[in-house]
């Protein structure tokens, strides 16, 4: 048991050496990371910083994919949070991270899944990163984006194209 142990360990650091071929011919690397566009807007000052009241945030997110050329996809993550103070817009950021990734060697359903759930986990700490500094350097309280699970908000947009499509193609009058 040991024997095997230590074959499956030396397997996996050979598999993990930087320069060695994928025996399965997968590939999923990252080739450039970068903000796409950044915007950040506090259209009710300086009247905003005197409003009393709780801030009201509301994140919104969005995911476009593109495909270049040679198994490469650009991948964009948008993420927008609108602050309000009662019925006042305290402040807008939206950030558009963008990543180069080459993706190869996957079958189509891990394809999508990889530029899904991957891509957005990779470029996600990124657009955080620079949401906080924005609301920070914009004069508001530091915003902390709580980490986002794209496994589980993919898996659920899978279940409810699955349901779309089991309901769509139910004949009328039949249920």
């Amino acid at each position: 048991m040991a024997e095997e142990n230590n074959q499956i360990e030396e397997n996996n650091q050979a598999a993990a050496t930087e320069g060695q071929p994928n025996p399965e011919g997968i590939q999923f690397t990252v080739q450039k990371l970068y903000a796409k566009d950044v915007s950040f807007e506090v259209p009710n000052s300086p009247t905003i910083f005197t409003e009393q009241g709780q801030t009201d945030i509301k994140l919104n997110l969005g995911q476009r994919v593109e495909e270049m050329e040679n198994d490469l996809f650009e991948v964009t993550l948008t993420i927008t949070v609108t602050a309000t103070v009662g019925e006042k817009t305290a402040y807008l950021a939206e950030v558009v991270q963008a990543g180069i990734f080459q993706i190869s060697g996957f079958n189509e359903q891990s394809h999508h899944a990889a530029v899904n759930t991957l891509c957005p986990t990779t470029l996600f700490p990124y657009a955080r990163t620079m949401i906080s500094g924005l609301v920070s350097d914009g004069g508001f309280p530091p915003l902390v984006l709580q980490p986002i699970n794209f496994d589980a908000l993919y898996a659920q947009r899978m279940q409810q194209a699955q349901a779309e499509a089991t309901a769509n193609a139910t004949p009328e009058g039949e249920a």
